[in-house]
């Protein structure tokens, strides 16, 4: 985690970003190499988010960097590795396998094309557009993974749009193009749209990123170039068996690392699924009314306490639109939110509210954090919100302060809760994973 933009931005409420200026061919020119956290301003542009909420934010997609000088040292051999000896996972009736990278990303197959060219890539529930690798692309992250070929599908069919598009960590170019696209072997789209990168910074290089591309999972609102989502062609193609799917991300090294099941869900979690709303309809993001700890009064979600104290007087619909939104983002490697309520939680455990370490002496006294989203609450035990690196012995808090606004649940919750997100419905639902 690299913890050292936490200070910058926990006093200006921003952090590094990518700077992205135009060469005079007109063609994005990437200043900064320090690809980490983001504020609230960026490529990715909404009006609106759900109703009445008026900003502009990127699309999240926040990896952590977590490569050591070793690691860094290996990656030539690493590229020729993954080039010559690509992991194969099959595809499965319904259901995508996830290979789990130290609990900073899950990453599955997918074939685009006919016949199928495969390419490992991250369901993201937090983006909607798909994109691999392209074939004219000199980006060094394209030359170290596999790279779409159109002359080799006999079913492409070209497209003059190009599109750009700016992530939380990361920064892709290219031209759009539809396709087939093969998800699982009993779920395949005929028509969907995807980008062939052209460029790709160094976020997407090896070793830190060993998938090829990115499967938005989000909905066609929260799409760049108004293409519309995989998940809508989903409905829209009627693959599904029912308009809904469900994901189930295990930690560490246990066994199955992951899976997301299309059309269905894991039914042995029906009785425990706590259902929200989705708010809006761009990704999947619900509202969110506090953050408490153990079993003390004071809400730690900064601004809170004056929607709740105005309650009596707002409709349902006002207080929604007046809470702060909190997005479950499969593509986010921590917990992200506004630094105000970060550095109070922090403060409380006794982790210093910049570096985010705490002593490891300390999980036996802590608490479990409960955060309220769609009006419930959900529970993260000490050990789901510290991370204990053994290598090393440091201790850590498993969330790092972006936007004051929207709040986005990554990976250490998503490991925390089985989901199932109900794409006809707008709603989702969340029960704690088994052990």
């Amino acid at each position: 985690m690299k913890l050292a933009s936490v200070a910058i931005a926990a006093v200006f409420h921003t952090a590094v970003c990518a700077v992205v200026k135009l060469d005079s061919d007109g063609t994005p020119e990437l200043e900064s190499e320090d690809l980490t956290v983001v504020g609230q301003t960026g490529a990715k542009s909404h009006a609106t988010f759900g109703d009445g909420v008026r900003g502009d934010f990127k699309i999240p997609l926040y990896l952590k960097d977590g490569l050591d000088p070793e690691s860094k040292r290996k990656r030539r051999a690493e590229r020729s590795r993954k080039m010559k000896n690509f992991a194969e996972q099959p595809l499965s009736n319904n259901t995508a396998i996830l290979t789990n990278v130290k609990d900073y990303y899950y990453y599955g197959y997918i074939g685009v094309g006919n016949p199928p060219q495969k390419f490992s890539v991250v369901f993201d529930t937090g983006s909607s557009n798909v994109w691999v690798p392209g074939e004219a692309c000199v980006s060094d992250a394209c030359n170290e993974h596999r790279r779409f070929k159109n002359s080799g599908s006999t079913t492409f069919q070209s497209s003059p749009q190009k599109i750009q598009i700016q992530y939380g960590t990361g920064f892709i170019a290219g031209d759009v193009g539809t396709d087939t696209m093969q998800v699982s072997k009993s779920l395949v789209l005929r028509n969907q749209s995807f980008a062939m990168t052209s460029q790709e910074d160094k976020t997407f290089e090896l070793p830190r990123s060993q998938f090829d591309g990115l499967f938005g999972l989000g909905f066609t609102g929260g799409a760049e170039g108004n293409i519309r989502s995989p998940v809508d062609t989903m409905v829209q193609e009627n693959v599904l068996k029912s308009p809904l799917f469900g994901i189930k991300l295990r930690r560490g090294s246990q066994s199955g690392n992951g899976e997301i099941t299309f059309g269905s869900y894991d039914t042995s979690y029906t009785n425990n699924l706590e259902w929200i709303g989705v708010y809006g309809d761009i990704f999947w993001a619900t509202t969110m009314e506090g953050i408490l700890y153990g079993d003390e009064p004071q809400n730690y979600l900064y601004g809170a306490d004056k929607v709740n104290a105005a309650s009596g007087l707002l409709t349902a619909e006002e207080k929604a639109r007046a809470s702060r939104k909190a997005l479950l983002d499969t593509g986010s490697s921590l917990i992200y939110g506004d630094p105000f309520s970060l550095a109070a939680m922090s403060t409380r455990i006794g982790a210093n509210p910049l570096t985010g370490e705490i002593p490891c002496s300390a999980l036996p006294t802590l608490k479990p954090f409960h955060f309220v989203l769609g009006g419930k609450r959900f529970t993260m035990q000490p050990e789901e919100y510290i991370f204990h690196d053994p290598a090393t012995g440091i201790c850590e808090v498993q969330w790092m302060p972006v936007s004051e606004y929207l709040w986005i649940m990554g990976i250490p919750f998503l490991q925390t809760y089985y989901t199932v997100y109900d794409i006809k419905d707008h709603r989702i639902g969340l029960a704690r994973m088994r052990k």
